[in-house]
């Protein structure tokens, strides 16, 4: 096993080379890499086999199980987002800015890399494609530290990753995993500044808090979904019970999912039932909320404050109701985690009210949380869900993953 800094080391010397690389050689080694995935696939499906055994094993949670779990069409997927990241213009060497000082020098704007990046991540094995696709076109190494619950898998994909990268004459380093699971490694390499540029954890709550007490390299934030959405008074009862069914149940792994309603109270009589009884129809969420919810739905469960503040990642939903939609803000900004939010409303004035005071990177009118993907904001892949202001927002695709430096030209100007 190699030790952090060798990889490190080994990280720094790749960057300047893969800093070099033309658009079109960037391109042919994900093209290449997204074969080798699918030709791979056998190994890969194997080893995620053993993941999935351990972790029925260990009782992991139908969600977590979701999230850890292969099969051929999302082997496929991958090899499909990086088929579209290398369809993707090049966000490296675009000139941002340019303008002329008054002493002749002329200013550019350029992106430029942003180096060697370090994400940790728990249990999704399509982060390991999908955050090597996306550094990579970016012009970036990546070391990856995933979850031990999906060693298996991420081991298999980063050696069908490098292999296709060595097949295309590009250096193999340009994606490392870290194959040791232990917290204590986990820790040393949140301390790895002096190879890492930047560092992402992608996962719980626990992790990201690890992450931002922990290290000592800059973080950018993301995943973790408390997202809500808001039935207003005039909403469309059919419309609000489809969007909320989508949002919450379609996937309940991920960190886009509806894990918080807010009713307003003159809708609630109407809503509430017809969302129950489409629930029933194959969906077993259990609703907790709060008096006025469990007098309309008997059998709801009382929630606790903590419900309102919890991503379940399961079959439950808390829901509250409110007077007004200033009390649906005040409410979704007190428990929210910035992720994503949603309106359901016949009302432009409330709809523009909400998306202008509600403070998360994605606000939606009419629409489902689900959406909150690179994928679906047609980035392609996605390094993950930002949740900060600081240098990303919202879901991080090629651009995010640049920053820039000045070049400025002159003939011969000297300061006087």
């Amino acid at each position: 096993m190699i030790a952090l800094d060798e990889m490190g080391r080994r990280a720094v010397t790749a960057k300047y080379m893969l800093q070099t690389l033309t658009e079109d050689k960037k391109n042919q080694a994900l093209l290449q890499a997204a074969k080798g995935l699918q030709e791979g696939a056998e190994e890969i499906l194997a080893a995620n086999e053993k993941d999935m055994a351990a972790g029925r094993e260990n009782g992991m949670h139908m969600g977590l199980l979701d999230r850890l779990r292969l099969d051929k069409g999302r082997i496929d997927a991958m090899a499909e987002g990086l088929r579209q990241v290398a369809a993707l213009p090049d966000p490296v060497g675009r000139v941002l800015e340019q303008w002329e000082r008054p002493n002749g020098l002329r200013m550019k704007k350029v992106s430029v890399p942003l180096g060697v990046i370090g994400i940790i991540y728990e249990s999704r094995p399509n982060v390991t494609a999908d955050a090597f696709a996306l550094c990579f076109k970016a012009g970036n190494c990546v070391i990856l530290k995933g979850g031990s619950d999906a060693i298996h898998s991420n081991m298999a994909i980063a050696r069908a990753i490098r292999g296709s990268l060595g097949r295309a004459g590009v250096p193999e380093d340009a994606i490392q995993l870290i194959e040791a699971t232990d917290r204590e490694t986990t820790a040393a390499f949140m301390k790895c500044k002096a190879y890492i540029d930047v560092l992402i954890p992608r996962g719980s709550a626990g992790l990201i808090r690890a992450a931002v007490e922990n290290s000592t390299i800059p973080i950018i934030e993301t995943g973790t979904g408390n997202c809500h959405i808001y039935i207003d008074e005039t909403a469309d009862v059919t419309d609000s019970v489809n969007i909320v069914i989508n949002a919450k149940t379609q996937r309940i792994g991920v960190c886009n999912a509806c894990e918080s309603l807010v009713i307003h109270k003159k809708i609630a009589g109407a809503f509430l039932p017809a969302l129950q009884k489409k629930l029933a129809q194959g969906h077993p969420v259990e609703i907790r909320g709060d008096e006025a919810v469990c007098a309309i739905l008997p059998e709801a469960g009382a929630a606790g404050p903590e419900d309102y503040g919890t991503e379940y990642l399961d079959y439950i939903l808390s829901a509250v109701t409110v007077n007004s939609v200033e009390e649906a803000i005040a409410h979704i900004n007190r428990y929210s985690t910035h992720h994503s939010e949603a309106i359901v409303t016949d009302n432009r004035e409330n709809a523009e009210k909400f998306t202008r005071e509600i403070d998360s990177a994605c606000v939606y009118v009419n629409a489902s949380t689900r959406f909150t993907d690179g994928f679906e904001f047609g980035f392609g892949a996605e390094i993950g869900i930002s949740t900060q202001k600081l240098h990303a927002r919202g879901p991080m695709g090629l651009p995010e993953l640049t920053c820039y430096k000045y070049v400025i030209e002159g003939e011969g100007q000297i300061r006087q």
